[in-house]
């Protein structure tokens, strides 16, 4: 359990920051630029769950919060060792397979894509499009980050798959796909 009695501490004033080892590095390192990325990803979805909460979409976007502060946890801890222990927090291949399953789920009962679709809709689906798009960034952030330094495979699998359950949830939140803005290419020519 975390116990955080004071939150601020002054160590970044200089413009540097903690890794979970103890290391420090610039505020503007692309390790940062990550976790900074999911942390707004994560408060995205934090926007959806306003509407949702209550709801079995709810529940499942509660998980994946959860499971991005795991996320966050994995990329402030620097290494090529990826394997989970009591005192290492790392994504599992579990956590992605609980979106795979869940996006599966979804499929099987939305009407098929006969276009492309605008972000929106309802309201809920708009919101997990926001953060559909937040995700889709920390997902670009998290590859410029495993280009200069290692990055746990787990991890990036699974922030790619959450951009796919998030557009599926939001599809479902548009009655199963009937209520999606449909693209209409050149159609303001």
């Amino acid at each position: 359990m975390v116990k955080l009695n004071k939150i601020y501490t002054r160590t970044g004033d200089s413009g540097s920051s903690g890794l979970v080892d103890g290391s420090r590095l610039p505020k503007h390192d692309a390790r940062f630029a990550a976790i900074g990325a999911v942390d707004e990803a994560n408060c995205a979805i934090g926007m959806a769950l306003v509407v949702l909460t209550g709801t079995e979409p709810g529940s499942e976007l509660q998980r994946v919060q959860n499971d991005l502060f795991d996320l966050g946890a994995d990329l402030a801890t620097p290494g090529d060792d990826f394997t989970p222990s009591d005192m290492v927090l790392r994504m599992v291949p579990a956590q992605t397979e609980w979106l795979e399953a869940a996006i599966d789920a979804i499929n099987e009962w939305l009407d098929p894509l006969t276009s492309f679709i605008l972000p929106g809709g309802s309201e809920g689906a708009a919101r997990v499009h926001v953060a559909r798009a937040a995700v889709r960034r920390s997902e670009r952030e998290m590859a410029a980050l495993a280009h200069e330094v290692p990055v746990n495979p787990a991890a990036l699998s699974y922030i790619n798959r959450l951009s796919d359950y998030l557009f599926v949830l939001a599809r479902a939140l548009n009655d199963g796909g009937k209520d999606d803005v449909l693209w209409v290419p050149g159609g303001n020519r």
